[in-house]
């Protein structure tokens, strides 16, 4: 063997989101002592072993026991990129131990920083932002919707460019806040940057350049080529969306991209939806092998207190507190289900009836998955596919009577015959007791048959419909916004959850079912309750859920998840919408001839 010859070979695989050491034969049993100090590796043959970079930069220190290391070569890009992190890691630790007061940056010194290019003006709050994030080589802001955190992101690229530090910036964000990327970049500066979305490939002429994250997999090795071609910058706008990291397609891609930028920023106001996890994996594209640890380690003790006064130093935030919003209260009304609903929802779940026995196989045979139970809290009638697509279930006003000897399974496939979904009841009893007021109101259903079912139950209140088929969807919103005539919006919180504003014309919202998604809740709940909202404004956001079903798992677990992130980001307003507060029910009083008589009287009226 030659006396040159390198004993462990460290480099990138293909994606740039892996690292691989690489040993040959008479190394062998060393590369397996090393590899399990790497718990998240795994070996790529028998000379070789490949893990997640960030798992290798967590664990980087193992390196120092290899018993060979004058012989170790890495490649160029990797020790490059080691060396980077390791430098940031070690500032990051600084500003966690004796964090730069961003007080230090007055008004004067942020807007010098800014230079002379910068014509937008900026709140108390986005000054106090920009000056914790340039103190930071990298950063997070996690500032409630409407706080301007497109703008923040902005004068922190102004700044670095006026420093020389970057001459590019690349903004990876959802569709729906495309259009605030390019207004804002105009608005901001004099001479405005050639900004655009990217098309089929990177535009190499522009200076800020806007990507989905849908597209990011696809493009990575041309956006990488336009990253190194000059000096970048990058920045993820709601960046939870990449909160699987490493695990993720959009992750994985974020990764790969953001070691190769000067400067790091993310933009959520929802940073930990599901946990102290997608914190880390937030951090970690931040500081990658540095971010994950931190956080492991501060909320390691369980005091979640002591966790918020570490991680403060690493984000800024605003609060709705700041923004001066009037506050709200969240609701929950809970419901009872009618007796054919009950029996066989109980059925689903495994609890038969003597009835439901004779259908025991239909029902095994649907299921016990987390959505079919949502589904089924509503109204198991979902759970049977219509003849067309999303065809809206057909309730019968007044109900038919139950037949005599009927399978259970069969009454299920018709119950809109016979019960009419006492969330659907209660949805109606609010719609029109706001549409009464001049309200109009925004009502929430995970499921799109729920949706185009609740379109023909307020058909007399025109609703406004948008969810993922949606062609005209602009002008669905514009409906609801402007004709008087339309008095509710029907969507799911996966298509109109984020990038629009609705608190000027609506303070009413209804959640007729809720899936596991904190991060959703919150955003959607921010499309009625955001900058902007005058001065005591009431808003009122009400949660329907059917007494002794999954709901309330929901809602338990909602909560726990509320409160953590309430108290990692030390914001009580995040910490008491864990705390929902019981309402009774406001169609607790009607039967299905109330019912029938307000459908008639709301046909009577939009018939005029």
């Amino acid at each position: 063997m030659a006396s040159d010859e390198s004993s462990l070979q460290i480099g990138l695989d293909v994606t740039r989101t892996k690292a691989v050491l690489r040993v040959v034969e008479p190394y062998r049993s060393d590369l397996t002592r090393l590899a399990a100090r790497f718990p998240g590796g795994s070996p790529r043959g028998r000379l070789a072993l490949e893990m997640d970079l960030d798992d290798f930069l967590v664990g980087i220190d193992a390196l120092a026991d290899w018993p060979h290391p004058e012989s170790v070569v890495w490649s160029d890009e990797l020790s490059a990129l080691v060396g980077e992190v390791l430098d940031d890691a070690d500032r990051a630790e600084e500003q966690l131990h004796s964090p730069t007061p961003a007080e230090a940056w007055d008004d004067s010194a942020v807007e010098a920083a800014l230079g002379p290019d910068w014509c937008a003006g900026l709140t108390e709050f986005q000054r106090r932002d920009i000056a914790r994030l340039l103190s930071l080589r990298h950063g997070a802001n996690f500032s409630v919707p409407g706080a301007g955190k497109t703008r923040v992101g902005l004068a922190v690229y102004a700044a670095m460019r006026e420093r020389g530090e970057v001459r590019r910036l690349l903004v990876v964000s959802p569709k729906s806040a495309y259009e605030s990327w390019l207004s804002e970049s105009e608005f901001c500066f004099k001479q405005a940057p050639h900004t655009v979305v990217m098309d089929k490939n990177p535009d190499l002429k522009a200076e800020i350049m806007i990507v989905n994250y849908e597209r990011l997999d696809r493009s990575l090795a041309t956006l990488a080529a336009w990253l190194r071609a000059a000096p970048s910058m990058i920045i993820l706008d709601e960046a939870h969306r990449m909160k699987l990291g490493a695990r993720g397609t959009y992750g994985s891609a974020c990764m790969a991209l953001g070691p190769l930028t000067r400067r790091r920023l993310i933009l959520t106001g929802t940073p930990a939806p599901n946990g102290a996890r997608d914190l880390e994996n937030l951090l970690s594209f931040v500081w990658p092998g540095h971010g994950r640890r931190v956080v492991t380690q501060a909320v390691a003790g369980g005091d979640l207190a002591y966790a918020s006064s570490v991680l403060r130093p690493l984000f800024t935030r605003t609060t709705k507190k700041e923004l001066g919003l009037p506050p709200f209260e969240t609701r929950i009304r809970r419901l009872k289900m009618p007796e054919l609903h009950r029996e066989v929802y109980d059925a689903l779940v495994g609890r038969f009836s003597a009835r439901a026995e004779a259908s025991r196989d239909d029902f095994d045979a649907l299921g016990k998955s987390m959505l079919r139970l949502l589904m089924a809290a509503t109204s198991p009638a979902l759970l049977i596919e219509g003849e067309r697509g999303h065809e809206p279930l057909s309730f019968h006003v007044p109900p038919l009577e139950v037949p005599e000897g009927e399978s259970l399974y069969a009454l299920m496939n018709n119950l809109p015959a016979h019960e009419l979904s006492p969330k659907y009841k209660e949805a109606l009893n609010i719609v029109a007791t706001n549409a009464a007021m001049g309200r109009k109101t925004l009502v929430w259903t995970t499921f799109v048959r729920s949706i185009t079912t609740l379109e023909s139950l307020f058909a007399a209140y025109r609703p406004a419909v948008v969810y993922g088929a949606t062609s005209d969807r602009e002008e669905q919103i514009r409906r609801f916004r402007e004709d008087p005539d339309c008095h509710v919006l029907l969507s799911n919180p996966a298509t109109l959850g984020e990038g629009i504003s609705l608190h000027h014309v609506c303070h009413d919202a209804v959640y007729v079912d809720r899936d596991f998604m904190a991060g959703r809740f919150l955003q959607s709940l921010d499309r009625i309750h955001r900058l902007g909202l005058a001065p005591g404004t009431q808003t009122r956001v009400t949660v329907l859920a059917v007494e002794g079903t999954i709901d309330e798992v929901v809602a338990m677990r909602l909560a726990e998840k509320l409160e953590f992130m309430g108290r990692i980001l030390d914001d009580p307003a995040v910490q008491q919408l864990a705390d929902l507060v019981d309402e009774p029910s406001g169609a607790a009083g009607m039967d299905m001839a109330d019912v029938r008589a307000l459908l008639e009287h709301v046909d009577a009226v939009a018939a005029h």
